[in-house]
């Protein structure tokens, strides 16, 4: 799935699942705040593009998923026992937040914008699948398998919303040089047991 549907340039280092399921708290938590934050970046694209119908009607859609998906990560940490706790700042978010573009065009601020939220959700997707397929604990796999087929559509919805207001042949120049960076900061990042990317 990461080459074909979501073009990562480079896979999670296989060390991570194993360190995620034996921290499997921290990663929940982490986990919550993701979406949190990717409910919070909505918002925010519809604060800064009232204006543009079409991603403002996506946006909108996109938060609610978002949110009941932090709703549905707090259920999980309550059976377990867990409590939310703190927020972590994310390397990995802000390091590719870097790469969004200032004082540039309206439109290709908002392509840069839409395209990093793209590659958040490739990577929350290519993990989820690595949890769902290799942890031992059989509700949350069935809980993972449905967030990954989930941050899969986001992904697509992102990108298709980058081509509502920019060239394709722009939008797609653009993702390519994204995905490259991706990689890089990913090789960059040591597999950490308290964090989801």
């Amino acid at each position: 799935m990461a080459k074909t549907i979501l073009r990562l340039e480079l896979p999670t280092d296989p060390r991570w699942v194993n360190i995620a399921e034996m921290n499997i708290r921290d990663i929940l938590v982490d986990h919550a705040f993701c979406e949190q934050k990717a409910a919070s970046s909505g918002i925010s694209l519809i604060v800064k593009y009232p204006d543009k119908t079409r991603l403002v009607e996506e946006m909108t859609a996109l938060v609610a998923e978002e949110w009941s998906h932090f709703e549905r990560v707090l259920d999980e940490l309550k059976k377990r026992g867990y409590e939310l706790g703190r927020n972590r700042p994310d390397e990995y978010v802000v390091h590719l937040s870097k790469h969004i573009r200032k004082g540039d065009k309206r439109e290709r601020q908002l392509m840069d914008h839409l395209l990093v939220n793209a590659l958040i959700e490739a990577r929350s997707c290519e993990r989820f699948k690595l949890l769902w397929k290799n942890i031992k604990d059989e509700e949350l796999q069935k809980f993972y398998y449905e967030l990954m087929v989930s941050e899969a559509g986001h992904y697509v919805s992102y990108v298709k919303l980058a081509k509502e207001y920019m060239p394709k042949e722009v939008v797609d120049a653009r993702l390519k040089e994204l995905l490259e960076i991706e990689a890089t900061i990913i090789a960059s990042l040591e597999p950490r047991p308290d964090r989801m990317h």
